[in-house]
């Protein structure tokens, strides 16, 4: 089996790249981003985007990463808007839908636990209309600590209750699901497909599917 679903009470899942495809957020930060800022600066694309990649490197992994408040202020740029102009290409992952409501109707409690800035999860939101199949949603900037901090998972639990022998935790960051993994959550998938352009990518150490049918699967035997 790839969860033993008869110890699961709590789903925690991650939204980009794992109920979402990450497309969306790579083109955003490696091709609309630069090819804006090029044109703001006056500059060629390719200086616009090796600036831009350096800027990335020197915070990725921290709050500041998903913030978009940080990089609007950063950039001189409203990246919120810039992220509506290409809202189109925010697409949910295949099977996500049936494995939310297979969740539901076993009873389980599902929690959105999301990096995402506030803004961007609200846009997200109102264009995939998935809000309404979770019993709540956390951005790790209610916490002021990202998930890949161990501390992170801690200041979760006190929010929002959960033991580490009964909480299932899905996500395609191989630092996220480190981190969780240093806590004590028992129960870690990984997404290896986060992107619908890139390859699959297994990660090392953890169950790893590349659609949700496998664990919708699982659910429905039970």
């Amino acid at each position: 089996m790839l969860v033993d679903w008869s110890r699961v009470v709590n789903v925690f899942l991650d939204m980009d790249g794992t109920l979402l495809d990450l497309h969306f957020d790579n083109y955003f930060w490696l091709e609309h981003v630069p090819k804006r800022y090029a044109e703001q600066q006056n500059i060629s694309l390719e200086q616009s985007s090796k600036y831009l990649k350096t800027l990335y490197h020197d915070i990725q992994g921290t709050l500041n990463w998903y913030c978009l408040d940080y990089w609007t202020n950063a950039l001189d740029m409203d990246i919120a808007l810039l992220k509506e102009e290409v809202d189109h290409l925010i697409a949910v992952h295949p099977h996500v839908i049936d494995f939310l409501d297979e969740i539901r109707r076993h009873g389980k409690r599902v929690v959105m636990v999301t990096n995402a800035h506030e803004k961007s999860l609200s846009l997200k939101m109102e264009k995939t209309q998935l809000g309404g199949h979770f019993d709540r949603l956390i951005t790790s900037h209610e916490l002021g600590v990202p998930k890949e901090d161990v501390e992170f998972w801690s200041k979760l639990q006190s929010i929002e209750p959960f033991e580490l022998s009964n909480t299932l935790l899905v996500d395609d960051s191989r630092s996220v699901l480190e981190s969780a993994k240093r806590y004590g959550l028992e129960h870690i998938v990984a997404i290896s497909k986060p992107d619908s352009k890139q390859a699959v990518s297994a990660i090392d150490g953890f169950t790893c599917v590349e659609t949700f049918d496998g664990l919708i699967a699982e659910l429905k035997a039970l």
